[in-house]
């Protein structure tokens, strides 16, 4: 059985770039950067933080989906025996 915790690289990716958007939102809010001049700084943070959260949703789906298969194979086997 292959580690549950193991993601694939580009779901990786969308899981660092998801990180990186949610401390952005963080150091908007908290002012430690300035958001450019066309756009309100806390609707910038708030932008970021929803596409933070949708970008590391794929890890966390394919997570809990390779738990339910290890947890209750029997559920997800389509060849499974009859007794």
């Amino acid at each position: 059985m292959r580690n549950l915790a193991t993601l694939p690289k580009p779901v990786l990716l969308l899981e660092v770039l998801g990180v990186l958007a949610v401390i952005g939102a963080l150091l908007l809010v908290n002012n430690w950067i300035a958001a450019p001049d066309f756009m309100a700084q806390k609707s910038l943070a708030t932008l970021l933080f929803f596409l933070g959260i949708a970008l590391m949703l794929p890890a966390a789906w394919l997570m809990m989906w390779r738990t339910a298969q290890a947890m209750a194979p029997q559920l997800f086997n389509h060849n499974h025996k009859k007794k």
